[in-house]
C-alpha cells in the first residue's frame, strides 16, 4: 500500500524548513539532511524512516505514532508507512520533530 504523490508532498514541506536540502538515498529514495546530519528519508510514497535518540524514539513508540525500524528495531530510528492520506501529515509531523531535534543539537555544536 502506499499513498500517491507522498513523497513530492513530504519533500516539498520538508524543503520550506530553513537549512533542510535534499538528496539521494544510499539504499533508494531521497533523504533530508541540514548540514551533514540526515533528519530522515523516503522510500517512494510508501515508508519514511526518522532518526531520533533513543529515548525520543521510545517515547514516540510508546505513542503509537511509529513503528521501530524495518531493519534495525533496536536503534533510534523509526519507520512510518504511508497507507492512507492522514499518514502524510503525520510523517511530516515525524520528520518536524527530528528536524527540531537537528536544530538543537546543531546550535550546541555552534555554541561550544
Amino acid at each position: 500500500m502506499s499513498v500517491k504523490g507522498a513523497q513530492a508532498r513530504i519533500t516539498k514541506a520538508v524543503t520550506d524548513w530553513e537549512g533542510v536540502s535534499v538528496q539521494p538515498h544510499r539504499f533508494g529514495g531521497v533523504e533530508y539532511v541540514i548540514g551533514k546530519r540526515e533528519v530522515g528519508h523516503i522510500h517512494g510514497d510508501h515508508m519514511v524512516d526518522i532518526p531520533f535518540p533513543k529515548k525520543v524514539r521510545d517515547e514516540i513508540l510508546a505513542a503509537g505514532r511509529a513503528q521501530p525500524h524495518h531493519l534495525l528495531p533496536e536503534t533510534g530510528w523509526v519507520s512510518f508507512y504511508l497507507w492512507q492520506e492522514s499518514d502524510v501529515e503525520q510523517a511530516i509531523a515525524l520528520l518536524q520533530d527530528s528536524y527540531r531535534i537537528a536544530q538543537k543539537q546543531k546550535s550546541k555544536t555552534i555554541e561550544v
